[in-house]
């Protein structure tokens, strides 16, 4: 297993999908995973560390399982199957949980806990980020903070219908 850092989530306007960009700690490879919009919304909105007023259904499961004593230790991007990442979280009781990655990577922002991917999927679906390519600096907080609420503006209620991006590499 190979950690991940989240960078980000961006919106491909012109394709109009939803990416979260994981990059390997040594920089060299990048993970890019197609989400639907309201899983994007969630983990921008866990890494910017903004709480609704109301638990969100994320939220809501990390409470729930802190509530029973167990804890996310770490999710796991296991394989991409058919164009669809899988993952699995892991509990401090040694249970794992099947999830669809992006609703693993968004209970990893707010459980604080690590983003793995297997050697075998970073293999057959990373970006090798090229030596001496400059990195793409990390928006500033408020930067960052302007970006989501511009994209919840653009957000309609027929943006979380079931159904969403099933392409290659969606979570």
């Amino acid at each position: 297993m190979v950690e991940l850092e989240i960078l980000g989530v961006r919106r491909q306007t012109d394709l109009d999908q939803v990416v979260v960009l994981l990059l390997d700690l040594q920089g060299k490879r990048l993970l890019p995973v197609v989400v639907g919009t309201s899983e994007g919304t969630a983990i921008a909105a866990g890494q910017a560390g903004l709480r609704p007023p109301r638990p969100m259904t994320h939220d809501l499961l990390v409470s729930v399982l802190a509530t029973c004593d167990v804890a996310v230790v770490q999710v796991e991007i296991v394989a991409l199957v058919d164009g669809v990442f899988h993952a699995e979280l892991v509990l401090d009781n040694g249970l794992r949980v099947d999830s669809r990655a992006s609703d693993a990577v968004a209970v990893a922002v707010r459980a604080g806990c690590p983003v793995l991917c297997s050697a075998e999927v970073l293999d057959e679906s990373s970006l090798e980020v090229e030596e001496g390519e400059p990195e793409t600096p990390a928006p500033e907080p408020e930067e960052e903070l302007e970006e989501f609420r511009a994209f919840l503006e653009q957000v309609t209620p027929e943006d979380f219908e079931e159904g969403g991006h099933e392409g290659r590499g969606t979570g």
